[in-house]
């Protein structure tokens, strides 16, 4: 008995045809293919497997229903309405309500058929990777399994089909704000412009434009079409929607009237505090109001909520008068009440914490608004004027974007990226995407006078600056700073560290070591208890996060990473003094490489302190150099010639695997994501990807680029550094050029996917290194509200110190700042600082505090400020509040750092570069949009 849809195989000649093409009717018997059914649990069954089989009940339970479902809508709704007399719709309306219905019915047909044949034989393979993918299901199934690679596969074919799902629906989103947008400009030629390739959209939002007055009220507010173009911002009017044609099953969107356009190029964002005049200009409210009156004619422009900035200026003004009248108080040849320098400083320290009060309210301010700089028309005299507007965001992440994507569209279009990324496949149609990594600087590494140092190694240490404000961390690099090593002669090594927390990378240290440098590695803070650490009598104090350096005598140098004195914390040599090649710690263990071949591995003192070298234990990996080291989770990977060694980090057992059938090839290089690490050689252009678990040979990929842009008698690629990052492999070649490859960013397999892309900046020599350099944004920035931190209201002393000064903070890792509960938002008057959060503000150390009334000494409470004048609202922390700890917003800023020696631009006819540029040591930066 054969059950149909009847009306399936039914053909109506007034229906398109194009939706059958391509589609054949297949005729299911539901007696021959019944669905699937799980057979009754047997006993005996661990855990694993029972949430694996309870996750296929569920598959099968969902894929039923949907099928139901799928079925239910063609015969109760497409059906009638084919059959309908009088036609309701014409069949060329139907055919887009139902596209390809019964080609989705027919495809989650026959998976039911092979989804009914795993279940079948469940109790015996328990294997569905290879038809469907969970990861629930993935994250269900134990190491070892058959199932896992297949999972792991399908994951990764998802993934790649969801981003060029994601990707064609954001070009078709973009494409349609174009047209949208070309067919509302009044201006020919600028209409014709938009329609053409040359025009790209990045950004486009509905915006709220405020305009305020010269005492900073508010005299009105408009929402405004914005859009941000790789060359142009343009900003329109929204007119209502038109009537909606019946006959059309398309909405019609908003039509826009353009209110300004100005270039990319000129448009500045300024932040509150900030207004100071561009070159003198003439400022302009964008309402065309009357210029600023003379009380605002000081190059400050106050805008935003009243009298932000004023105030802050006046608090800043009375504190360094307070400093004055403390000064002359401790003058004084008589003792008086509550006048002494105590009082003075207790006055001041009050000042202080209220001025920090009054920054946090005008970073507060700028969290959803958005000020922009845009270049007006000339006045009569030909003088350039600039006009200031203001935008609400709906978000702070929406400012964040905003700013940073202004930030990398000014990037852009810089020589160097136009283009910066060619296909390196010989294709010319295919068009690198509009968000390749963009080179943001360059910065030479030696002096001039240590150009023979050769570059080794670097890292990145991301110690957080919280000097950094809100729209810095949106277009500065991430924070922290780059720790750069180079090895010259055979008598010393030299350490660069350059800080990161400005646009530009700047040297902020170089010192010496007693041998050249061959390795570096980032130690994160034992993983141990720390509470109480430091408190007990004998207790090891917390040495925080570390760097390691390998040097060529055999020796490993310690340094902390939380000052730039870089003062080194301990020194050990190998027992084989011989020279260490790799580094890399896992599990509270340090490993290191020797080029001996063998392996040494060191343990913690009391398993929290600095590294103990008794406690040495070595390992041999193989007859020559141990290159390269990589945790692959508590395991690591050890290449030695053409093989390489997994070593269990708690038994220190191994297992081999030969990565390359040459035995006269090794393995040079390792990088690993998800279930899966590339490897490179020491000759040849390829690279293969093994599977972390079955140590499986998977892929295999030339990154060969076009021959145009080798050297003259260079017919291939040498690989010479390696990298993972944010869905890209990068691949340093030694001949200088990189090609970077697309990846997935999942658990999956990261299989390479797309075409290869060739950076046209170049280095002149090998890529010495590929350095991965990120940062989180605090949580607390993204929060459109201020809140005071009791805790740093209570240490009333802390100097706020200067940028320029580059003070190295390390993160707040303490268990009782990261457990302290959010809270709602209070608001009340401030008439004295003894009402604000944390203890008391005195100078007066804490045992002196119990003196008597009748004493001439003041009491602490005598140090807040009484009746000030004009008494600033602030917020305070009151009642937890739990719904705050819900959201979970992240914004990472990313770049991709290179060294090399010198710079070139490769072109089709071969390359370009400066004399004074071939030879100089040079670190190049790419910059990566913000992830959110």
């Amino acid at each position: 008995m054969l059950r149909k849809v009847s009306f399936l195989n039914k053909k109506d000649t007034t229906v398109d045809t194009e939706d059958d093409a391509g589609y054949l009717d297949v005729t299911v018997s539901e007696m021959k293919h019944p669905p699937p059914q799980l057979a009754p649990m047997p006993e005996g069954l661990t855990s694993q497997q029972i949430v694996r089989r309870h996750i296929l009940g569920s598959i099968i339970q969902s894929e039923q229903s949907y099928l139901d479902s799928l079925k239910r809508i063609l015969q109760e709704y497409q059906r009638p309405l084919l059959e309908a007399e009088p036609r309701i719709l014409s069949p060329k309306k139907i055919q887009p309500i139902f596209f390809r219905l019964r080609e989705i019915l027919q495809c989650h047909t026959m998976f039911q058929i092979a989804l009914a044949s795993r279940v079948a034989e469940w109790d015996l393979t328990e294997k569905i990777g290879d038809l469907f993918v969970a990861s629930d299901m993935l994250k269900n199934t134990p190491k070892g399994h058959q199932d896992r690679l297949p999972l792991q596969l399908a994951l990764t074919e998802l993934e790649i089909l969801a981003e060029k799902l994601n990707e064609q629906k954001r070009m078709a989103d973009q494409l349609a704000e174009m047209q949208q947008l070309s067919r509302s400009v009044s201006d020919r030629n600028l209409s014709k412009q938009l329609s053409t390739d040359q025009k790209q959209l990045i950004l486009c939002e509905t915006l709220i434009e405020t305009v305020y007055g010269e005492k900073g009220q508010v005299l009105k507010s408009k929402e405004r079409k914005v859009f941000l173009l790789n060359d142009s911002l343009i900003c329109a009017n929204i007119n209502v929607k038109g009537p909606p044609d019946i006959g059309s099953l398309v909405p019609i969107g908003p039509k826009y009237a353009m209110k300004w356009s100005a270039p990319l190029m000129q448009v500045q964002v300024v932040e509150v505090g900030q207004e100071n005049s561009q070159s003198k200009e003439n400022i302009y409210q964008p309402s065309g109001t009357k210029r600023l009156s003379s009380a605002n004619s000081q190059g400050k422009l106050i805008l935003g909520p009243p009298r932000l900035h004023q105030e802050l200026q006046e608090l800043q003004h009375d504190l360094s008068i307070v400093e004055e009248v403390t000064l002359l108080v401790g003058t004084l040849q008589g003792s008086y009440q509550n006048l002494n320098t105590t009082v003075g400083q207790d006055w001041c320290l009050a000042l202080q914490r209220l001025i920090r009060i009054k920054e946090d309210e005008i970073q507060c301010a700028n969290k959803c608004r958005l000020r922009l700089m845009v270049p007006g028309k000339p006045d009569k005299s030909g003088r350039p004027v600039s006009f200031t507007v203001v935008f609400s965001t709906p978000s702070p992440l929406s400012k964040i974007s905003w700013v940073n994507r202004l930030h990398l569209a000014k990037i852009a279009q810089r020589e160097e990226n136009l283009p910066g990324w060619v296909c390196a496949e010989e294709d010319e149609k295919t068009k690198p995407p509009f968000w390749c990594p963009l080179l943001a600087c360059r910065v030479p590494v030696f002096s001039p006078k240590a150009q023979d140092q050769k570059l080794q190694a670097a890292l990145h240490n991301p110690v957080q600056c919280t000097l950094l404000g809100f729209s810095a961390a949106s277009t500065s690099l991430p924070q922290g700073y780059l720790w750069v090593a180079s090895g010259g002669g055979d008598a010393h090594g030299q350490v660069e560290i350059f800080s990161l927390n400005r646009p530009t990378p700047r040297s902020v240290k170089s010192f010496q070591v007693g041998a050249p440098v061959l390795c570096l590695e980032y130690v994160t803070e034992p993983n141990a208890n720390v509470e109480g650490v430091g408190e007990v009598t004998g207790a090891p104090a917390r040495i925080g996060n570390t760097i390691c350096v390998g040097l060529q005598d055999g020796n490993i140098l310690v340094y902390g990473s939380v000052d730039t004195a870089t003062q080194c914390m301990q020194t050990f040599q190998n027992p084989d003094g011989s020279p260490v090649l790799c580094l890399r710690h896992s599990a509270n263990l340090l490993f290191a490489g020797l080029r001996n071949g063998k392996m040494m591995v060191y343990g913690r003192r009391n398993g929290e302190g600095l590294w103990d070298p008794d406690t040495c234990r070595q390992v041999d990996v193989g007859s020559g150099p141990v290159l390269k080291l990589i945790t692959v989770e508590e395991c690591v990977w050890a290449c030695c010639l053409n093989q390489v060694t997994v070593i269990d980090s708690s038994t220190l057992s191994t297992q081999r695997f030969e990565a390359h059938p040459d035995p006269m090839i090794s393995v040079t290089h390792m990088v690993q994501v998800g279930g899966g690490v590339w490897m490179a050689f020491s000759e040849g252009s390829s690279i293969r990807l093994f599977h972390t678990e079955t140590l499986e040979h998977l892929q295999e990929i030339n990154i060969s680029t076009r021959s145009d842009y080798l050297s003259p008698g260079q017919r291939t690629m040498c690989v010479t550094s390696l990298l993972i990052f944010q869905g890209l492999l990068w691949v340093g070649t030694a001949q200088g050029i990189i090609v970077t490859l697309p990846v997935p960013k999942l658990e999956g397999i990261p299989k390479i996917t797309g075409k290869a892309m060739t950076s046209l900046n170049a280095h002149c020599g090998p890529v010495d290194f590929l350095v991965a350099t990120s940062s989180t944004l605090s949580p607390d920035m993204l929060k459109r509200d201020s809140t005071l931190d009791s805790a740093d209201s209570a240490s009333g002393g802390e100097e706020l110190t200067d940028l320029s000064q580059e003070s190295i903070q390390q993160p707040e890792s303490s268990p009782q700042r990261e457990a302290k509960p959010k809270g709602v938002l209070l608001q009340y008057r401030l008439r004295s600082t003894s009402q604000l959060p944390g203890k008391l503000l005195t100078a007066q150390p804490e045992e002196a505090s119990n003196s008597s009334q009748e004493s001439l000494e003041h009491s602490p409470e005598d140090g807040s400020i009484y009746e000030l004048s004009d008494d600033p609202e602030v917020w305070v922390r009151a009642i937890p509040c739990a719904k705050e700890g819900i959201r979970k917003e992240r914004v990472t800023s990313a770049a991709v750092i290179s060294g090399g020696r010198g710079f070139r631009r490769l072109t089709v006819a071969g390359s370009s570069a400066s004399s004074s540029a071939l030879n100089e040591t040079t670190l190049m930066v790419w910059q990566l949009p913000l992830t959110v």
